[in-house]
């Protein structure tokens, strides 16, 4: 056997012991035997660098240093769940799912595990990179660090697709996790909190051998790409664990919803006897096509959602209460806690949301209050043990002045939180401003974190987030922890935060209401900021889904001299302010007033697009039929009773063919 074939070979059985041993927890060779294979083969390959490969196993044991990670959009957003705390919520999802769908519905039940989400890319069978969640558009490249994970296969086997993404979850097991903490406090190192934690930390190491050396592992869930020849969920776990992919096998397929209640009650139980942390179960409509009709909200898709099991709590002492004023003035009352272990992390502080939660729990400092995690992440003061409460204890009395700037607060009629309305003078609400504006969603501007602009802010560089585009290197450089480098990289990330399209600039200036998407939408209706500057709160209204709230709260923004002030020297400085003339070419108001429902599956062009074509040509996408539609747009498989419901109200059911000709 000539060495190039000798190399192969032990890549290949290197690999199946890899899966072997990570992936079925079936080993088959010892670990010595293993470590022999492995040194020959890094001899062979140190000794023949022509036949480099690498996804050869012996670059799992890392030794790459990534000094920045790379920003990259993920292909295929990665949307975040929608949670439910009770049966009755469950059986509210399936009821809404009942409506957007036909046919019958099947179930399957995940474990929902707690660690740092992942996104594999695989293309001819090799990993191509590795991003992680990040905001869902975008996140951090660590690829290098995800290939010393043996539990992620550098190959796959079988058939796959010839491209597709992978979803999971990196986790940390308690055994490997107490077992790195006896490490660390033996040579007199502090412990760390918790696995999850510990295992988001790890993703983000500079030096890959030192995530080679953590027992992390990598639990896959979901496969998401183009022409994958996939048609339920189920069938995508099994075709992942095919082709090597570690995929929970507790995972299973239901016809009923009671199917689902039922396995929810068991790992509500049996959950502590996992080797990983769990948090709740992940309840999926099993048919890919259904939930391909049913789509996502701005958010999370409407085919899922997440059960949690209830938080753990605990009691401390409420030693203090403060107040924080955010970005839009509001103020936010805050517990500061005795500190309390609470789901493996120190708790210090709570949100007490504000002066009708206060007043309802009778929350007072000097309290031992419970707490839990909202959602086991935020944490939150759920009652007061009275039989603990001091006796000279005195009632909680709301401040009425703004604690950073001393204005008297002010509550709008139907409002919960009090407000400060030193709209141009409070310090916290023009960082918070400036923090928004810079933020991934907004500008995204690299090379701008929340401390630096609060540096700028302090140092007086800088009074609003127009001011940015002012700085100049040599502002910058003296500020502390800025390096030549590190300035350079802000002022071109400010330069090139003027090429960020309208619809996100319009979100950036924190017009309060005025979300990621009310922003396309307002964007979409008035094309460029002038037209929504003059518009009055009648025009507004006009706007699909626009309400009053948001319509007077968009006046009132333009209403304020500073702002038109800002917005004119955002559009002198050259940022978008108005949709671009290639964005423009595609749209058009052919389809104004009229409502589609798309439904079935498309074979000239992907349901996506078409209702991107329905929206840029001033259309509406509803998910369900009523008297308010214009068109059903009808693809294969389209449900027989949104057909007959279409028949019934006698709307219109048309091919993609006949939608694409009426728009030519």
């Amino acid at each position: 056997m000539d060495i190039q074939q000798h190399i192969l070979q032990l890549r290949d059985e290197l690999n199946q012991h890899n899966y072997n041993y990570y992936v079925l927890d079936q080993p088959v060779i010892s670990d010595y035997d293993f470590d022999l294979k492995l040194k020959e083969l890094q001899m062979l390959e140190d000794a023949h660098p022509e036949y480099a490969d690498p996804h050869s196993p012996t670059q799992r044991v890392g030794g790459e240093i990534t000094k920045t990670f790379n920003t990259i959009f993920h292909e295929h957003r990665m949307y975040s769940l929608d949670n439910s705390y009770s049966k009755e919520d469950l059986l509210d999802w399936v009821t809404r799912v009942k409506k957007g769908i036909d046919g019958e519905l099947q179930f399957v039940c995940e474990l929902k595990y707690d660690g740092a989400s992942i996104s594999l890319t695989y293309e001819n069978g090799t990993l191509q990179k590795a991003v992680t969640r990040g905001d869902g558009v975008q996140g951090d490249d660590v690829t290098a660090n995800i290939k010393t994970i043996r539990s992620v296969p550098l190959r796959l086997k079988g058939d796959y697709p010839d491209k597709f993404d992978i979803r999971g979850e990196i986790v940390l097991p308690f055994a490997g996790f107490l077992k790195m903490n006896e490490d660390r406090i033996e040579i007199g190192e502090e412990p760390y909190r918790n696995p999850r934690n510990t295992a988001s930390g790890s993703l983000k190491l500079q030096d890959s051998a030192e995530v080679a050396r953590r027992p992390l592992e990598c639990l896959l869930y979901n496969i998401t790409g183009t022409n994958l020849n996939i048609k339920t969920q189920f069938e995508g776990l099994e075709k992942a664990r095919a082709w090597g992919f570690k995929v929970p096998k507790a995972a299973v397929l239901v016809n009923s919803i009671e199917g689902v209640l039922k396995f929810i009650d068991y790992w509500n139980i049996h959950r502590h006897d996992l080797p990983y942390e769990t948090d709740g179960v992940v309840v999926k409509i099993n048919n890919l096509h259904q939930q391909d009709e049913l789509g996502f909200t701005a958010k999370a898709p409407r085919w899922a959602i997440a059960y949690k099991f209830k938080a753990e709590q605990v009691s401390t002492r409420l030693n203090e209460i403060t107040y924080q004023v955010g970005r839009t003035g509001a103020i936010t009352p805050v517990a500061n806690l005795e500190p309390v272990e609470l789901a493996g992390t120190t708790v210090k502080r709570a949100s007490l949301h504000n002066a009708d939660q206060i007043e309802k729990l009778d929350i007072r400092e000097g309290d031992v209050v419970f707490v839990e995690k909202g959602g086991e992440i935020i944490p939150k003061i759920i009652a007061v043990d009275l039989t603990k409460r001091p006796e000279h204890s005195q009632p909680t009395h709301y401040i009425e002045k703004c604690p950073e700037c001393g204005t008297p607060l002010v509550r709008n009629a139907g409002e919960a939180q009090h407000y400060c309305p030193n709209y141009n003078g409070c310090q916290p609400q023009i960082v918070g401003r400036i923090q928004h504006f810079i933020s991934r969603k907004a500008m995204d501007i690299e090379g701008l974190g929340g401390e630096t602009v609060a540096l700028l802010v302090k140092e007086n560089l800088i009074n609003d987030y127009s001011d940015l585009y002012t700085l100049t290197k040599a502002q910058v450089i003296p500020l502390e922890r800025m390096a030549e480098k590190s300035a350079d990289n802000l002022i071109n990330g400010i330069e090139a935060s003027k090429d960020i399209p309208f619809e996100r600039v319009l979100y950036a200036l924190g017009i309060r209401y005025v979300g990621e998407t009310v922003a396309k939408k307002l964007a979409k209706h008035f094309k460029d900021i002038e037209k929504l500057k003059a518009a009055l709160l009648i025009d507004l209204i006009a706007v699909d889904e626009i309400g009053i709230r948001i319509a007077e709260s968009v006046v009132d923004f333009f209403a304020l001299e500073q702002n038109l002030t800002i917005v004119k020297r955002l559009k002198d400085f050259g940022v978008q302010l108005e949709i671009s003339s290639e964005e423009l070419a595609s749209q058009t108001n052919k389809l104004q007033g009229q409502a589609f429902v798309v439904s079935g599956v498309f074979e000239s062009v992907s349901r996506d697009d078409l209702k991107k074509l329905i929206e840029d040509n001033g259309g509406k996408v509803s998910s369900s039929i009523s008297s308010k539609t214009s068109y059903v747009i009808a693809g294969a498989n389209m449900g027989p009773s949104k057909r007959t419901k279409a028949e019934q109200l006698k709307i219109r059911i048309i091919s993609e063919y006949e939608f694409l000709k009426f728009l030519e």
